[in-house]
Order: C-alpha cells, then sequence, then structure tokens
C-alpha cells in the first residue's frame, strides 16, 4: 500500500530524514517508534504532505504522491492526526467533522458523521464547542474521528496515546482495534510505549537521528542492540 524509497528531508543543514526506505502492506498495523527528535513526525508529515522531501519516492498504492497537495493525498485516502489535538476554535464537534470530510473526501455525508460520532463515542459532545468543551480523552477521539471523516484506508497516528493513563490506554488500544476491523484500515502509530506497541502492532520501525535502524517484529525490535542503545546509550541495557 504504501513505500518509501530513500527518503531524505533537510532543513537547512540539518538531516531531519536520511534515505528512509520501506513498505507497508494493506492491513498492516506498524508500530513507528524512536527517541525523541528521531524523526517520526517529520516522516508523518512528509507523507501526509506537510513536508516535501529533498529526495527519494513515496509510493501510495503504487502511485508516486511526493509532490501532491494535502487535499490530494487526503482523497486517495490518506489520513493523518497530531500530536497535539488541533480542533478547529468556535465549530462545534460535528462541524469540525463536517469540514474535515469536505476537505479529505470532497463532500459532506451527514450519514457517515453520524457513524463516526457513535463508532468514537462522541454522539453526547456533537453539539458542544470543540476547542473548548472537551476533555483530553475527547479531545484524543475527536482527533481520530476527523482522520476518519476523510474515509481514509492508510491512517498515521501521531501519539495518540500520549498522556493518557493505562486504563484509558488499553481502553484506547481496543478501539484501534475495533476501527482496524471495521474500516479495513491500515495503521502506522507513532508510540513511545513498548508495551502499547508489542500489543497493538505485528511490525516495528526504528529511526534514530533521521536514520531508519530497526524493522521487524516488535520483539526483536526491542531486542535489538543499536535500539536498546537509541533508548539507554548502552547496547548492554
Amino acid at each position: 500500500m504504501l513505500r518509501l524509497e530513500d527518503v531524505t528531508v533537510r532543513f537547512g543543514g540539518l538531516v531531519a530524514l536520511k534515505e528512509v526506505s520501506f513498505s507497508l502492506a494493506a492491513g498492516e498495523i506498524l508500530g513507528l517508534v524512536g527517541p525523541n527528535g528521531a524523526g517520526k513526525t517529520t516522516l508523518f508529515n512528509t507523507i501526509s504532505g506537510l513536508v516535501r522531501p529533498r529526495s527519494g519516492k513515496i509510493l501510495f498504492e503504487e502511485r508516486e504522491i511526493g509532490a501532491m497537495a494535502l487535499h490530494a493525498r487526503a482523497r486517495l485516502g490518506l489520513g493523518r492526526t497530531f500530536q497535539i489535538p488541533q480542533p478547529m476554535h468556535h465549530l462545534t464537534v460535528r462541524e469540525n467533522l463536517t469540514v474535515a470530510q469536505v476537505f479529505g473526501a470532497g463532500k459532506s455525508d451527514p450519514a457517515r458523521i453520524d457513524e463516526i460520532l457513535q463508532v468514537m463515542e462522541l454522539t453526547d459532545h456533537a453539539e458542544r464547542d470543540a476547542a473548548t468543551e472537551l476533555a483530553l480523552q475527547e479531545l484524543k477521539r475527536l482527533e481520530i474521528a476527523k482522520a476518519l471523516a476523510t474515509n481514509p484506508r492508510l491512517l498515521l497516528l501521531d501519539e495518540v496515546l500520549a498522556g493518557l493513563e493505562s486504563q484509558a490506554k488499553r481502553r484506547f488500544i481496543a478501539k484501534l482495534r475495533e476501527l482496524h476491523e471495521r474500516y479495513g484500515l491500515t495503521i502506522v502509530i507513532v508510540e513511545h510505549d513498548i508495551e502499547t506497541i508489542s500489543t497493538l502492532c505485528s511490525r516495528a520501525v526504528v529511526l534514530n537521528f533521521g536514520q531508519m535502524i530497526a524493522d521487524g517484529t516488535p520483539d526483536e525490535v526491542f531486542r535489538n542492540p543499536a535500539v536498546v542503545e537509541s533508548y539507554t546509550g548502552t547496547a548492554d541495557a
């Protein structure tokens, strides 16, 4: 479904991503992990269109998308969330979903909006101001709901579990599994918690200093000396 070939991103003299290559099959749930500053969000921004690569290719269902606008990528079926929830101010929860839907799908579908509100347990909050009247967990559910409103086939989730306590994380993991099954989604999730990646993902890719240093099952990856060293500073930890 998704293939990256030697993707490099530079910000001035800083190499944020260096020749990153991997592929993602339809239906996979892939964990994208690495220390702070490793390039994970930059990679999401590059795939979704916020950042243009200096070199390399990004192919979505064998179509080169590296030069496409954000809305064009969304309408191909690529959706994403942001690490810090970004509700549209002065709009209700329902209106947030409608705007996202028109941007990503090109049209409004109220029935689909109602379904997403129900699935994401936001129906009772539909007419609330999204920016001022939602708690953290509700904001995170809204962030996912906005992405779902664009009718994605590939969903990029940037630290949607950050800041949640253990029980809330478990509920979110169950919800992500439900979405994966219900909508046939392919998912890439950025997450620091090793237990979450091991529980949710069949595969993990690790970045460090903008380079890919491991790709395999969570068990293989988290036993990799290079990965251990990238987190702890010592390969013997």
